[in-house]
């Protein structure tokens, strides 16, 4: 059975349901212009029916594709003949026990685990569906690949291309909206970087008119094809807990490609009877780009059985448009006002019981330097969830005995500036970095000791404060 026949897409719309063919490339539904899914002819294929077929796969580990951490899960997204995928290795990550963050949480300890996607060959989270875009546009034939980005798309579409060599990449930034961390790794890779006038929203708009009238491969997660490979963060912590199903998932919500991701995940897994009892789903916005939490607490939106409430979304929208207002945070990976999969979170927020919390930057960052403190540094964005965690533990809605899992999007190094300023002795730094974006304090700052050059000034140093 060839994987065309096994896999499909159709509109996320009950209301249209439209199919397409899998060699078709669409960021939305022709018919009604909303977003689309991949899915798949179960009984036409030969889908795992336990995970001891998925474990077969470690024994085989020389097979690069099984060596990968989203691709040995490829039974699970059945779209691509094993001989296009393309893979650089990726989903090497961790799942780590962390108690003293637990702590910091209100966790009991054992409880609380940090899933470190940082690990991942450009640092972040993207390369779990970028390999699964970059495979289907290898599929379709493309020679080019773009994207809008905050700074991780960017970086893994320009690893990917420079790579293989098979595309080129261009790449849409907004103006001052990237870390530098990022913006070099885009440099480096070569990819043509055009910085435009505006934020991530703006060049998403510019980008989508590119790729249609170039027939350039749009690979931002609009693109159905990514969240694909998305599901495999979820594979992952399953596998690293012996396939016991947390009672939480925690996840920054920035373009909710991964929020979207893991409701079809779980409920793909459901369905195959691979779980019996789906996760609760906690997405953290930043105070500074709180669209998702402003729609879903204050708004009531909702999937609503596939019709959410699209006129207060339209209005909402319309809003901040004639308001002129733009997301403004320091976790920069998240600073979206229009996330492009906010009806597909939606739908995982119904399927996984959600909930929808915003936490701001002062708690962004204080949640940041304990996770570093724990030896697992990461960007500002990564920290929202262990935010969202205390948070929600605060309110009473995680119980100290849950188990909980915590996503760790991007490495410390995606974006050090912001990291250094919270630790620094100098105040004109801190305010310059922090103070402008509402960080009033470093509460658990590690600041560097001014020491003489002189062997007793040391001993002294090292006595009074190791």
């Amino acid at each position: 059975m060839s994987n065309s026949q096994i896999a499909y897409q159709k509109c996320i719309s009950p209301s249209c349901g439209k199919t397409y063919d899998i060699q078709q490339v669409l960021v939305a539904c022709p018919q009604c212009g909303e977003l689309l899914d991949v899915r798949y002819n179960w009984d036409k294929g030969a889908p795992p029916t336990s995970w001891k077929d998925i474990e077969k796969n470690w024994a085989h580990r020389d097979n690069k594709l099984n060596f990968s951490g989203v691709w040995r899960f490829r039974s699970l997204f059945p779209f691509a003949p094993d001989e296009k995928i393309v893979t650089l290795g990726e989903g090497q990550t961790l799942l780590q026990q962390a108690n003293e963050v637990a702590k910091y949480v209100g966790m009991n300890a054992d409880n609380l685990h940090l899933q470190y996607e940082g690990m991942n060959p450009s640092g972040s989270f993207k390369d779990n569906g970028m390999t699964a875009a970059f495979t289907h546009a290898h599929m379709v034939g493309a020679k080019r690949a773009a994207c809008a980005s905050t700074g991780n798309t960017s970086a893994s579409l320009a690893m990917y291309c420079s790579v293989t060599q098979l595309m080129k990449a261009v790449i849409f930034i907004g103006t001052g909206k990237i870390s530098y961390g990022k913006l070099s790794q885009a440099l480096d890779y070569g990819a043509l970087t055009l910085q435009i006038s505006g934020d991530f929203d703006d060049a998403m708009v510019r980008v989508k008119e590119v790729t249609r009238d170039m027939d350039i491969y749009l690979v931002n997660s609009v693109n159905p094809f990514r969240l694909e490979g998305q599901k495999s963060i979820m594979f992952r912590v399953l596998e690293a807990l012996r396939w016991e199903v947390p009672d939480w998932i925690v996840v920054p919500g920035g373009n909710l490609g991964n929020s979207s991701a893991f409701g079809k995940a779980f409920y793909e897994l459901k369905q195959l009877g691979l779980i019996d009892k789906v996760p609760r789903l906690a997405v953290i916005n930043a105070s500074g780009a709180d669209t998702l939490d402003q729609l879903y607490n204050r708004q009531g939106v909702r999937w609503n059985d596939g019709n959410p409430q699209r006129d207060v979304i339209k209005a909402f929208y319309d809003k901040m448009d004639a308001e002129g207002l733009k997301a403004s945070t320091l976790a920069s990976a998240i600073e979206i006002n229009r996330p492009v999969n906010l009806i597909k979170c939606l739908r995982a927020l119904d399927f996984c019981n959600g909930v929808v919390r915003q936490v701001t930057d002062q708690e962004i960052m204080d949640a940041k330097s304990r996770v570093g403190s724990g030896g697992i540094g990461c960007e500002p964005a990564s920290a929202a969830s262990v935010a969202g965690a205390k948070l929600l533990r605060e309110e009473g809605v995680i119980a100290p005995s849950d188990k909980v899992v915590c996503i760790l999007t991007g490495h410390l190094l995606k974006d050090p500036t912001a990291t250094v300023a919270y630790h620094s002795t100098d105040q004109d730094t801190f305010n310059e970095v922090l103070g402008s974006r509402g960080v009033r304090r470093a509460t658990f700052a590690n600041r560097s000791i001014t020491v003489k050059n002189e062997l007793d000034d040391i001993v002294q140093a090292i006595q009074l404060y190791g």
